[in-house]
């Protein structure tokens, strides 16, 4: 296809630049499971961007994509954080962030214990700091900050004795999609 016939493409108008296919590649992968490259491209398709295999495999590499386990045990990609893109955007504002955040955690949580203003958050095997990044950019005022390992998070809450009642919350997050 041509660049010509792509920008004819009924979708939206997407730029034909490195840049806009990362953001486009950060908004699919942070917005549902993607299993393959192959359905990735055509989510990709989809929004006007055609992209070779080779590209697509770049790209993510860039992006340091990796692919984890979500908690159905399907291997899907994921991006540690927004990296270079923390531009505003508008569109999403903090219920979509707070959406990100409780959609990972049903996926990812697997247990929260506290003590004091520490909460220990357990996750499968390489997603604790995909849960940690959405945490951080949903930029909840009760917490102080996050520290991830492989398959452990470590959040410190703001209030001395805080550290059960954010526990609590994360695992009601959790529940409500299952």
């Amino acid at each position: 296809m041509t660049q010509a016939q792509e920008h004819d493409h009924a979708g939206p108008a997407v730029p034909q630049t490195r840049t806009a296919r990362h953001r486009r590649i950060v908004d699919i992968l942070n917005r549902q499971p993607v299993r393959s490259q192959s359905q990735l491209a055509k989510l990709l398709a989809d929004d006007g961007l055609t992209v070779t295999q080779a590209t697509l495999s770049r790209d993510l590499d860039e992006l340091n994509a990796v692919k984890i386990r979500n908690t159905d045990g399907d291997l899907i990609y994921a991006v540690p954080s927004e990296g270079g893109f923390r531009t505003p955007r508008a569109p999403l504002g903090e219920s979509a962030k707070e959406e990100r955040m409780r959609r990972l955690s049903s996926e990812l949580l697997i247990s929260a214990e506290a003590s004091a203003n520490l909460v220990v958050l357990r996750t499968p095997p390489g997603a604790a700091q995909f849960l940690a990044s959405s945490i951080d950019q949903a930029e909840l005022h009760d917490i102080l900050g996050t520290i991830a390992g492989d398959d452990t998070l470590l959040l410190i809450s703001r209030d001395p004795l805080g550290g059960q009642a954010l526990a609590d919350h994360l695992l009601a997050l959790a529940q409500k999609s299952h």
